[in-house]
């Protein structure tokens, strides 16, 4: 089912040109390589690049572009409980983000909801918002969680948008921990992360791994 405007949405004509402000330029210039994207709170915009400086812009409002395509809904980062939200979206909060293949799935959500009840607030990847076009560039559980753990296994490993995630966690110097789930070698981006191997016993390696996560 595709998403309607609602009465807070600014709707532009198509004939409209799709301008915004550049703080660079510090003037309003009509917009390169337009394209539709969603807020974390799921409202449309556009982001694209000014034709000046190449200084990345964004405005707010839905175009002809949108049309068709899915609202995602908001973006809610746990804290409290594994699935509330603080009130200051901004801010890093004191979430787990798990970044795992879609074959690790029923183990991912397995480890989320053990570290849930043991106090761990996580974040878990959802499939529907795997191809939305984010206004900050990234999926904004990325931005707000103040940890990743990584489930490392061959399919993790070989995934592309596994390693997009620690990467970006990597490139912002924020903390990694692995859970190794398969007989995989470490890549090299993860070699230095705390590591708890689960191939044995998983109670103990759960244990394990609360302790490395509150470290």
């Amino acid at each position: 089912m595709t998403d309607h405007a609602t009465p807070h949405d600014d709707v532009f004509d198509d004939d409209d040109p799709l301008e915004a402000y550049c703080v660079r330029c510090k003037e309003k210039v009509e917009m390169e390589d337009p394209q539709p994207v969603w807020t974390r709170k799921g409202s449309p915009g556009t982001r694209g690049f000014c034709p000046v400086c190449g200084t990345t812009i964004f405005r707010m409002g839905r175009t002809a572009a949108h049309r068709g395509l899915k609202k995602p809904k908001a973006v809610k980062v746990a804290e409290g409980a594994s699935h509330s939200r603080q009130r200051h979206p901004r801010k890093a909060v004191s979430a787990t983000y798990i970044n795992y293949a879609d074959a690790d799935a029923v183990f991912a959500h397995k480890l989320a909801d053990d570290l849930g009840n043991m106090g761990v607030q996580t974040w878990l990847p959802r499939a529907t918002n795997g191809d939305v076009a984010w206004a900050g560039g990234v999926h904004p559980a990325l931005e707000d969680c103040t940890q990743m753990l990584v489930i490392l296994s061959a399919g993790a490993a070989a995934d592309e948008a596994v390693r997009e995630a620690w990467d970006f966690f990597r490139e912002h110097k924020k903390r990694i921990v692995v859970a190794q789930v398969g007989a995989v070698d470490v890549p090299d981006a993860l070699r230095r992360a705390p590591r708890v191997d689960f191939r044995d016993d998983y109670r103990p390696a759960l244990r394990q791994l609360v302790q490395a996560l509150a470290e």
